[in-house]
């Protein structure tokens, strides 16, 4: 099993791909370190957890390991060891030719945010582009996870950091 992720952001323009989710899970997930090298999560889906190991992106391409935890585990580790805020989303599924978009839609200090994402086996791979995808934000490091923790959407308007 190889643990190069290839994956690829982009900012949804209009709410097209709602009516084609495959399946939605509820998510919350935290940080337990502040990225330098690598960022480590804990993440809870519905009635089960993972900790997860991601090293730092270059371009569409990192390394990533995942491991699922015991979710009794995981809600102490989400309210007691991770920095905050938590990031809160929901995660749809929405199949386009031969792929599955992952579109999150961002709850508490990101609301208002949703990015949809599509892994790939190569760099180069070509893809199906549906019409509510918008911007590619794959390079924009402020739309990683990491980063919406540390520095939520809510307050992007008040830094000017949005343009």
């Amino acid at each position: 099993m190889s643990h190069l992720e290839i994956e690829r952001k982009f900012l949804v323009n209009s709410d097209g791909w709602r009516s084609r989710i495959r399946s939605s899970t509820a998510m919350r997930q935290g940080y337990l370190n502040n990225e330098q090298h690598c960022s480590v999560r804990v993440r809870i889906a519905d009635d089960r957890a993972w900790l997860n190991l991601k090293g730092v992106t270059i371009g569409a391409q990192r390394l990533e390991f995942e491991y699922e935890i015991p979710v009794t585990d995981a809600h102490p580790m989400l309210d007691q060891l991770t920095c905050k805020p938590l990031i809160e989303k929901t995660r749809h599924l929405v199949d386009v030719g031969d792929h599955t978009w992952e579109i999150d839609v961002f709850e508490g200090d990101n609301a208002g945010l949703i990015v949809a994402e599509i892994e790939l086996d190569d760099p180069d791979e070509c893809f199906d582009k549906p019409e509510w995808l918008g911007e590619e934000v794959t390079d924009d490091a402020r739309y990683y996870n990491t980063c919406l923790s540390s520095h939520p959407f809510k307050n992007w308007a008040l830094s000017n950091d949005a343009s």
